[in-house]
């Protein structure tokens, strides 16, 4: 083995070494996190969730990125937020802030100075503000309302100075914030969906409603009728299928390209045209729900024996859309 492949090997060993090493740093101080949570975590979401105004989330340097990506979790996520940077506030942003929000606080240290104005602010107009600091007898955690300890558990960095472990720990506490409120709240998918109508989330999140085909759009015939009526709905539809429905309005059966293979490739009676639907339809066929995600009609296009195409939607087994695979790919999530 050569020299210089030694060294290579040796560099490589170093890295997964050092790598290890602080993701480890890290996932102590979240374990220590996890198990000095207490009743002001339960106190500080009872004054999110009681708030009238919005969340005013604020730090400065990495706390101030943090905050930035807090609000924005919170706002995405139910909870009317926003960033107020601490520098900007001493100069005209504190109008920003009105009696009704509240504030939540970032400093490890507890000891920001470009905090203080937002501090004094906060104490003249009585505004809650909440603490997120490893410091509670700083200036910030005195003059809060009440604070969320983080751990002082030193930084994943070599040299104990890049905020590391201290800003990790910091986005999981707002993480928790944010998720507790959307359990308290009962958010849902489509509250979610709201929020983020654009790009592949969006379409994801999007129901079998949005996308289907209804009313007239919908290929649909009585049982009485006859394969050349069908065949003349599947043309005019051009949806590759005709569904089939009782005196009740109910879907009883689904005829599509592939039953229409399968019935010329057997021995049948060569005149097609002339056979009543129900002797050619597939009784009992797959059906979904109006409100369901666009994804869930993927799954069960996909995941059935010989894969489909098309689903009817309905409620109290009548059909009130169908949807296409293509439906799907234009949406964006096949």
């Amino acid at each position: 083995m050569s020299n210089l492949q030694v060294s290579n090997d040796s560099l490589q060993y170093d890295d997964l070494k050092h790598a290890v090493e602080t993701i480890n740093q890290e996932i102590e101080t979240l374990e220590i996190l996890k198990n000095s949570l207490d009743g002001n975590l339960s106190k500080a979401l009872d004054l999110l969730q009681d708030c009238k105004g919005r969340v005013i989330v604020t730090g400065m340097g990495k706390s101030g990125h943090i905050a930035r990506k807090m609000a924005a979790t919170f706002a995405s996520t139910g909870t009317v937020a926003f960033f107020v940077h601490p520098a900007e506030a001493s100069h005209g942003d504190l109008g920003m802030i009105s009696d009704d929000d509240v504030i939540i606080a970032i400093s490890y240290s507890g000891e920001s100075k470009e905090l203080s104005d937002i501090l004094i602010y906060a104490k003249r107009h009585n505004i809650p503000l909440i603490a997120i600091t490893k410091n509670p007898e700083s200036a910030l955690g005195k003059n809060s309302t009440l604070v969320l300890r983080l751990p002082d558990n030193g930084e994943a960095c070599p040299l104990g100075l890049a905020p590391t472990s201290s800003t990790t720990a910091t986005i999981v506490l707002g993480d928790v914030l944010a998720v507790d409120l959307m359990e308290r709240r009962g958010f849902s998918a489509t509250d979610f969906r709201q929020r983020h109508p654009g790009g592949k989330l969006g379409a994801i999140l999007c129901k079998v409603a949005d996308v289907m085909h209804k009313g007239n759009e919908m290929p649909l015939l009585d049982e009485n009728a006859l394969m050349r009526d069908a065949l003349l709905v599947m043309s005019e539809k051009m949806l590759g299928c005709v569904g089939i429905i009782n005196e009740k309005g109910e879907l009883t059966g689904i005829i599509t390209d592939g039953d229409l293979r399968r019935w010329m490739s057997r021995d049948k009676s060569p005149d097609l045209i002339l056979e009543k639907v129900t002797n050619v339809m597939t009784r009992n066929p797959k059906t979904i729900s109006p409100d369901a995600l666009i994804v869930d009609a993927v799954n069960m296009m996909n995941n059935t024996g010989r894969g489909i195409t098309n689903i009817f939607a309905v409620q109290e087994q009548k059909p009130v859309g169908v949807i296409h695979i293509h439906d799907c790919l234009k949406a964006g999530v096949a």
